[in-house]
Parts: structure tokens; C-alpha cells; sequence
């Protein structure tokens, strides 16, 4: 396995009431973005992009790129090259119409999504290598760094899917599938790992889903434990997308006896027995004792929420970072990454040409990046080990981004 996860985010706070204090007009470009002239990237002015890599192109391992990236996660290998793990969003039943016949280390045969891996050299942002790591699952959508590497996250509940697993960042070609049965089995998104104790909280991209945690027994036997969900204290089964900014609930976790049911109904067992809805959980990730989880369509106007949490053994508080009450201004927040030395930045999946913003310590909201490329979705955003560099796709247009600047004058 590769040296070490991706590196521990510092502490940030915002004022909630300011998060939304600067919005952009509508699709258009947005003050402080140049115009790409190649038509990929329109960029805050000091910044600068490079392309790692292009759906199509061919791996190391004599296989082609898969489309559609999605999540990933940058982690520092043992030589200190960067070692870039990557999802893409295939659903089960296209492998032998995109790929042909699937490796024997397949999950299922069928299945279409996978992880690729790029190794990076941080100076010249060059791939030295790239390769297949996981085959055979379905729509790999997002999912999180961990101290044991990659986990991806299947957003496809169907037959054999709905479930996380576990790769290797040091893997130089397919491995054997390793399920997370502890993670449970439901309409993943995305994973957040706590590496004192190696909770693990996970997102449901469902407009009626749950937001859960997994307890380990023991934190170096991390995938053995209990899977719980999320509940307001004195509001049980209560609906959290109306919450505006500034909202702060108490919470508390529901044990689920059957992480892995038959059909598709962990989301409404887990509401039966008290669980909060969050409307359609997406990014997740954890910086410095908080974790921050986006519900795309949560909010007043639809447009989304951030929410802060702030957790402990049998419970903790929710706030409401922000939530859009327009939709020119900040239109459903999707992947969410704190940067090595500070800075929340995340990226949308709204209408239009979606934007990758960026919030500073005092609370403004400022447009980093714009799709120029397309009105394809950005997705994956994560950060080099050393903060100085951003990582992102264009998912529709088979895109790996770097994006490198002067990060710290934002903050």
C-alpha cells in the first residue's frame, strides 16, 4: 500500500450567516474567471491548468481509459509520487458493449464501473503510470481516502451492488474485489473517514435517504462494527432540507441491525426507527474534528445545503453551513474537499455550465472554476498531499484536471 492517505485538512470555520454573501449571474462566466482560448477550464485569474488524462487514452496496462470519472483521492506513494485514485460511473450491463469481456478478478462480469489509478509526478504533473485497479461493479460514483486506501462507493443498489470497497493505491494492475459489508448496502455516494478511531461516515444519493456512520468495535479491525444512522434529538424522523443557514440540531445514532438487506430498504428502515432525512446526500469529507456533508437538493429553494458536523460517541450537533436561497448563486453542491492548510472548496451539479467555488476564511464565496468545456458536471475535486494542487474531472468530457495557483491568497 502506498506511504500514506491523503493529508489531514486543517481547521476552518465560517460564518454561516455570509457563506452566500457573493453569487454570479446566471451561466455566465463570473467575475475574476479569464476565458479559457482551448475551451475546457475558464479560471481565476493566477491559475492555471494542466490535462493528466483523457477518457479513451491508452493505460500502461494496455486498457483504455474508462468515461465517465467521477470521485477520487489523491494519496503520496512510497517514492513521493503522487498516486491518483479515480471512480467511474458505468452502470452494470455495458462491460461488454464499452470493454469486451471482463477480467477474472471482476466483481460481476457484467458490471461496468471501475477504478483506475494514475501515478503522478508532483513536479512535472507527468503520469508515469496508470492502470485498472477494480472491475465489474456499478456506478462508481464517489466515495473517500482512508488510512487503508481507497473506498470506493457503488451507487447502483441492483442485484449484487449497493456496496463499498476497499482498494489498494499500491496496486499496479486489477485486483479481487474487497467488499465492505460493514459499510451496508444502499445507494452509496460518498465516504469520510476519522482516522483516530476510524468511523467512517457515508451518504445516500437519494431524495429520501439517510446520512450513516460506521462504529468499529476495535479501530485496527476497521470493517467490523455496527452501521448507524443519523436522528435529531426530540424530532424523530424529521426532514432536514428545509433548514435554512445558521440551523443547529442535536443528534443522535440509530443501530441498524441489517446493513445489508435484500431489497433497497435500509433508508426506510432506518426512518422508521427515527433516522432524519437528508435529501440527497452527496460529498462528504472530514477536516480536523468536523465533518462537512453536502444534501444536493436540500434548502428552501432546492439549490442545496452544506452542513457541518461536529461528532462524539453517542452523539453530537448539526449545523447548517449553508443553504442556497438562489440557485444563480449556488445551485447543488456536489463534492466537497477541504485544502491542506485551509479553504472549503466544492463543485456543482446544477443547470448549466457548472462552476468549482471556493469559500474564504471570512465567509465570501468566490468562483474558482467554470465548465467551459461543456454542461457536463465537475466532479472528484480532492487535493495533492501537500495542498498545492487541485484535482478535478469533467465527467461528460473524460477529463483529468490539475489546477495549481496561489490557493493561499484565497483563504
Amino acid at each position: 500500500m502506498a506511504g500514506g492517505a491523503a493529508a489531514a485538512a486543517a481547521a476552518v470555520a465560517w460564518p454561516a450567516g455570509r457563506w452566500l454573501s457573493r453569487g454570479r449571474a446566471g451561466d455566465a462566466r463570473g467575475p475574476g474567471l479569464r476565458a479559457d482560448p482551448e475551451g475546457v477550464l475558464d479560471l481565476h485569474e493566477g491559475f492555471s491548468y494542466a490535462i493528466l488524462q483523457r477518457a479513451g487514452a491508452r493505460m500502461d496496462d494496455g486498457r483504455r481509459v474508462p468515461p465517465r470519472p467521477d470521485g477520487m483521492a489523491c494519496f503520496e506513494g512510497d517514492d513521493g509520487a503522487w498516486i491518483l485514485m479515480r471512480n467511474h460511473e458505468l452502470p452494470a450491463g455495458l462491460r461488454a458493449r464499452l470493454f469486451g469481456a471482463a477480467p477474472s478478478e471482476a466483481y460481476d462480469p457484467a458490471g461496468a464501473g471501475a477504478v483506475t489509478r494514475l501515478v503522478v509526478d508532483p513536479a512535472t504533473l507527468d503520469v508515469r503510470r496508470s492502470n485498472l485497479v477494480l472491475a465489474g461493479t456499478s456506478t462508481n460514483c464517489s466515495g473517500g481516502a482512508s488510512p487503508w486506501g481507497w473506498i470506493s462507493c457503488e451507487e447502483d443498489p441492483r442485484g449484487a451492488h449497493g456496496y463499498a470497497f476497499l482498494c489498494d493505491p499500491a496496486a499496479d494492475g486489477v485486483r479481487a474485489p474487497v467488499r465492505i459489508d460493514g459499510y451496508g448496502r444502499f445507494r452509496h455516494e460518498a465516504a469520510a473517514v476519522r482516522p483516530e478511531d476510524a468511523v467512517c461516515y457515508l451518504t445516500e444519493d437519494r431524495p429520501d435517504g439517510c446520512f450513516y456512520r460506521f462504529v468499529p468495535h476495535d479501530p485496527s479491525a476497521p470493517f467490523d462494527g455496527r452501521l448507524q444512522a443519523m436522528a435529531v434529538v426530540g424530532r424523530d424522523g424529521c426532514d432536514t432540507s428545509p433548514w435554512a443557514a445558521g440551523a443547529r440540531r442535536e443528534i443522535r445514532w440509530i443501530d441498524l441491525d441489517d446493513p445489508t438487506p435484500r431489497d433497497d430498504d435500509l433508508r426506510h428502515t432506518a426512518r422508521r426507527a427515527g433516522a432524519a432525512l437528508v435529501k440527497r446526500g452527496e460529498g462528504v469529507c472530514f477536516a480536523d474534528g468536523a465533518t462537512y456533508l453536502t444534501a444536493t437538493t436540500g434548502g428552501p429553494v432546492g439549490g442545496g445545503q452544506i452542513f457541518r458536523l461536529e461528532d462524539g460517541a453517542d452523539g453530537g450537533e448539526l449545523e447548517v453551513v449553508a443553504a442556497s436561497t438562489d440557485r444563480r448563486v449556488m445551485d447543488m453542491p456536489d463534492n466537497v474537499a477541504v485544502r491542506p492548510g485551509g479553504g472549503l472548496f466544492f463543485v456543482e451539479d446544477g443547470e448549466g455550465h457548472d462552476f468549482l467555488r471556493g469559500v474564504r476564511a471570512d465567509g465570501e464565496v468566490f468562483d474558482l472554476a467554470r465548465n467551459a468545456a461543456s454542461e457536463g458536471e465537475l466532479t472528484g475535486i480532492c487535493f495533492s498531499p501537500d495542498g498545492r494542487t487541485l484535482l478535478v474531472n469533467l465527467q461528460e468530457d473524460g477529463l483529468t484536471l490539475a489546477i495549481r495557483g496561489p490557493f493561499e491568497a484565497l483563504a
